[in-house]
């Protein structure tokens, strides 16, 4: 039999390293599992996916600008043109493959700003493509919430359709497509694929004792909330940032974490307002950087959705400054369901009362952690197992159909 031809999609390589982290996870699996298979991509940044993970990657979408804002004439009709261009493109390159993967990451939602032309638009090709050319596309372990731009509900919820196989990280993403009239009968809920990576080894701390890591984001409120987006964006760095000069007038190190290029300069904001020693930046490329700091850290108060999941692995006391359900619903599930803080509404001195108390209860939220964590690994085991049996010829899984089968 010849090889699994294996394409991965998605906004990876584009300097969100969680997308990254959940590609990791992806290949992780087909590399254990299906060695065999030929493995390349179609992403948002392709000459970073082929350098950090060796394999073949194309770009995402003809046009350079396409998530630029168009605001001159030719800008506007080079966009126009791409749309059509990427028809033909995304085409030409589904065809091409026999199992197309999706891997994690909140591509049916918009709790941040996105354009319905932008990647719902990109996934609808994938999927429509996939359904023409009898190539399975799967949507692994991905999140979900409630679209109320119509174009972008409209597309999301006929990629959902074509799809050939769906699998969820949290029951409310499940429960958010249903909703959008999906019939999801058939579509499990697992975990959040990073719950698959590799936790650091123990080795030397990333920083001095006492160390509290604070995970900063450009937050601006979602897809709903462009008109107070400036007004949302001060009140959470306000907030954020009285928030860490208490900690340091507190004589505790904190070290300032980011998921994203676009949060490396609220972390510098930050730390130029606070002034400082003992506030520094940590300079993270990818998860394991992040869960290192983590796991050296004595508690952690993060924003970003996959900073939570690096913390919440590595077993450290965590709040969660939320800016969607999703977060609320992770560290619910994780035993640390009080402990988020709306990122809206930044209060410093609520933010105060909460780590605190979150501090004096640190052993017993560790081990609640460490119990958690063990039946989340279990979840991510069973969605390989059941992406393998779904996706991959029988012959081609007994390892993966094996697991399955133990309880």
């Amino acid at each position: 039999m010849r090889p699994v031809r294996v394409g991965v999609f998605g906004l990876l390589g584009s300097g969100n390293i969680g997308n990254d982290g959940s590609l990791e996870a992806v290949l992780g699996h087909l590399r254990a599992e299906h060695p065999d298979a030929v493995v390349d991509a179609l992403c948002g940044g392709p000459e970073a996916v082929t350098a950090r993970y060796g394999i073949p990657a194309t770009r995402l979408n003809w046009y350079r600008g396409e998530y630029r804002t168009a605001s001159r004439a030719g800008a506007v009709a080079a966009k126009g043109l791409g749309k059509l261009v990427d028809v033909v493109r995304t085409a030409a390159w589904t065809r091409r493959h026999d199992v197309v993967i999706v891997p994690g990451t909140g591509v049916l939602e918009t709790t941040l700003p996105l354009r319905p032309w932008g990647f719902p638009y990109s996934l609808f090709l994938l999927c429509a493509t996939g359904r023409l050319f009898g190539t399975r596309v799967a949507l692994v372990g991905v999140g979900a919430a409630a679209i109320g731009n119509r174009p972008t509900r409209t597309l999301t919820r006929w990629s959902t359709r074509l799809a050939s196989y769906r699998s969820y990280r949290d029951t409310m993403s499940r429960d958010a497509m249903r909703a959008m009239g999906v019939d999801t009968a058939r579509d499990e809920v697992y975990a959040d694929l990073v719950f698959a990576l590799p936790a650091p080894r123990a080795g030397e701390p990333a920083g001095p004792p006492g160390t509290v890591c604070v995970g900063v984001m450009d937050f601006h409120g979602s897809n709903d909330e462009r008109d107070r987006a400036e007004e949302i964006h001060r009140r959470y760095l306000d907030g954020t940032t009285r928030f860490v000069r208490a900690l340091a007038g507190d004589g505790r190190p904190v070290r300032l974490l980011t998921g994203d290029e676009l949060d490396v300069p609220v972390a510098g904001a930050i730390r130029d307002a606070v002034d400082s020693p003992l506030v520094t930046v940590a300079r993270t490329a990818s998860l394991a950087d992040l869960m290192k700091e983590m796991a050296a850290a004595d508690t952690v108060v993060a924003t970003r959705y996959h900073n939570l999941v690096c913390a919440l692995k590595v077993g450290t006391p965590t709040l969660a400054v939320s800016y969607s359900a999703k977060s609320d619903t992770l560290m619910a599930e994780m035993g640390l369901g009080e402990y988020c803080h709306p990122a809206r509404e930044a209060d410093a001195d609520r933010l105060l009362q909460q780590f605190r108390e979150l501090e004096r209860r640190s052993a017993e939220v560790r081990a609640t952690l460490s119990e958690r964590n063990l039946v989340v690994a279990r979840r991510v085991r069973h969605q390989f197992a059941a992406l393998s049996a779904a996706l991959f010829p029988a012959a081609d899984h007994p390892r993966a159909h094996a697991r399955q089968e133990t309880p």
